[in-house]
């Protein structure tokens, strides 16, 4: 790459509100901003409509009643509350369950063609843990099916978008968020984007552990861009491990196995052909919480009651093979793409996988990030919606509640507000920044230290965690994150590749040391955070546990959660649950 001065190459950009991230939250922000008034850019890291949000597969969850009228949204709220082992705050979930049936009729109207039942209603299945079918699906390409509606409405309200777009710093002044530096990755230009305000939408951090079904994305590159500026982190341990993923061929290690299979009669078999989830949770089975699932195949596996490749097996063989085509078309296809099975047939082999980050930024209930003025946030970027354990088919939902409000308040928040210059200082020395280590003879190449970090997160902090393991994950996270400055790419790299790897690995070991961080401070266990050292869940830990930055680096405390109130306490109360 030829050398330019560092400001002469730095291209400006302005707009009303920025959202970072084309996935499902971003995009329903943007159009909550749009038709609020406000003028909006999308940039993201992928092309528009191949986000994370399709890989979404079974569905998205509304008290509808299609099948069960007793269902309202109180008792989905209850569900999300129990499950989730309430340290979720109760504000979110009152909003994400109230509002539920409103945004499925709105998706209707953006034609998602959602499975129907014989009377025309909208199909809803069961999914894990939820007492009534309230899960709504097109199929098993549910996330698909509302990303493409999102993007259709994007491109019908012609919004801006870029993509192939890697912000590397939010700009500030003071603690005001004024714009992002960015880099595109096509022609390797840094580019800077003023805005009046920004959202983060940028989804999870599952990605750091070896094994998940998060195949490109998910770094956390949202939760570090607003950590540097002095944003909360919150519930970082609580990392949900799906039940299913694929485990072979080895290659598809971690692809989603959707719970919709379970949802339609799947059952898991161990090695043995026995049953194994009637001793683990008798009257839900295979439908009881992930947390509980995920760990009760990890512990058959363990006890060597696992299959030849180090799974379980997932069997619907015992279902109408036309009702699994119907229902679950895209398991059909991907199983006899990649593995040449046959599900209506065979038997598959399925194994726990990261799946999703239940914490994340810490936003207020207008979802503006803690201590950063002007900075919202919403979708898996964010914490406090999910708790302790994410009821499958809530992530769908959370990201457009929430997405919406996030662009609504943006577009507000711009409308009262100018654009500010940045400092011309801090953009000379990003500019320099993200090059230093195309100066630097190439060494350890960033592909290689960050299969070190996901096997440490996976061997050290994942589905059964302890003191000893902790804390040597913890250490040997801190060496990386020493050894991660003396990298060199050399002159050759190029943006697209080594250096977004590169670039990566920053947010990937700062995400891992909060959750480990978090991990080692609750001494107890809760939902998907499980220590075989301290196997009791403990009153005194219903409280968030917070990660922010400092002189002396990263330091973890607690919150408490915010109560349920009028209507939804109300209703727990008659519930026994409050």
């Amino acid at each position: 790459m030829a050398r330019r001065s560092a400001q002469d190459e730095v291209r400006t950009l302005t707009t009303d509100v920025l959202v970072i991230g084309s996935g499902g939250a971003g995009l329903r922000a943007a159009i909550a901003a749009h038709d609020a008034g406000a003028n909006v850019l999308v940039i993201g890291k992928c092309r528009l409509g191949r986000a994370h949000t399709r890989q979404a597969e079974g569905g998205i969850n509304a008290a509808l009643g299609s099948h069960d009228p007793e269902d309202t949204w109180l008792v989905h709220a209850a569900d999300t509350l129990k499950e989730a082992h309430f340290i979720n705050d109760a504000p979110f979930v009152e909003k994400l369950c109230r509002e539920a049936p409103s945004v499925i009729q709105e998706l209707l109207s953006w034609g998602v063609p959602f499975n129907r039942t014989k009377n025309n209603k909208i199909d809803q299945r069961y999914f894990g843990a939820h007492r009534y079918r309230r899960t709504c699906f097109v199929g098993d390409r549910t996330g698909l099916a509302i990303l493409n509606a999102l993007v259709r409405q994007v491109r019908k309200r012609r919004i801006k978008h870029i993509d192939d777009v890697y912000v590397t710093k939010l700009l500030a002044r003071g603690r005001r968020v004024i714009g992002a530096f960015c880099v595109r990755l096509a022609d390797e230009r840094p580019v800077i984007i003023l805005a009046k305000a920004v959202v983060l939408s940028t989804g999870g951090c599952t990605r750091v552990y070896k094994t998940s079904t998060y195949t490109e994305e998910g770094y956390g590159d949202g939760l570090k861009l607003a950590y540097d500026l002095g944003a909360e982190l919150m519930d970082m341990e609580m990392m949900q491990f799906h039940p299913t993923g694929m485990v072979y061929p080895p290659q598809y290690k971690g692809i989603l196995v959707t719970e919709a299979v379970r949802g339609e009669g799947g059952i898991l078999l161990n090695a043995k052909g026995e049953r194994f989830m009637l001793r683990y949770d008798p009257q839900r089975k295979e439908l009881g919480p992930r947390d509980e699932v995920a760990r009760a195949i990890w512990s058959e596996i363990q006890a060597g009651r696992g299959t030849r490749h180090g799974g379980v097996w997932l069997d619907i063989t015992h279902v109408n093979p036309a009702i699994v085509r119907k229902r679950l078309p895209k398991m059909v296809r991907q199983f006899k793409t990649l593995a040449g099975i046959d599900i209506t047939r065979q038997k598959i082999e399925v194994a726990p996988t990261a799946h999703y980050a239940m914490g994340g930024i810490h936003v207020a209930e207008d979802n503006t990030v803690y201590g950063c003025t002007g900075l919202y946030a919403a979708g898996e970027t964010t914490a406090g919606v999910h708790g302790a354990n994410r009821l499958g088919g809530n992530s769908l939902m959370d990201i457009l509640v929430f997405g919406r409000d996030a662009g609504e308040n943006a577009a507000a928040f711009a409308k009262k507000s100018v654009h500010l210059r940045p400092d011309l200082r801090e953009i000379s020395a990003e500019a320099r920044r993200i090059r230093e280590p195309l100066r630097k003879r190439a060494g350890i190449a960033p592909h290689v230290l960050e299969a070190r970090i996901r096997t440490c997160m996976w061997q050290h902090a994942g589905i059964l965690r302890n003191q000893r393991e902790l804390a040597k994950g913890l250490a040997e996270i801190r060496t990386l994150q020493k050894e991660i400055a003396r990298i060199g790419l050399g002159s050759q790299a190029t943006y697209a590749r080594e250096w977004r790897h590169y670039q990566d690995m920053a947010s990937i070991l700062m995400i891992c040391e909060a959750i480990i961080r978090s991990a080692l401070f609750r001494k107890e266990s809760r939902g998907a955070h499980a220590r075989t050292d301290y196997p009791e869940k403990r009153k005194a830990w219903q409280v968030h546990v917070r990660c922010a930055g400092g002189k002396k680096g990263m330091h973890v405390f607690t919150r408490p959660v915010v109560q349920p109130r009028g209507a939804l306490a109300n209703h727990l109360k008659s519930e026994g649950l409050l």
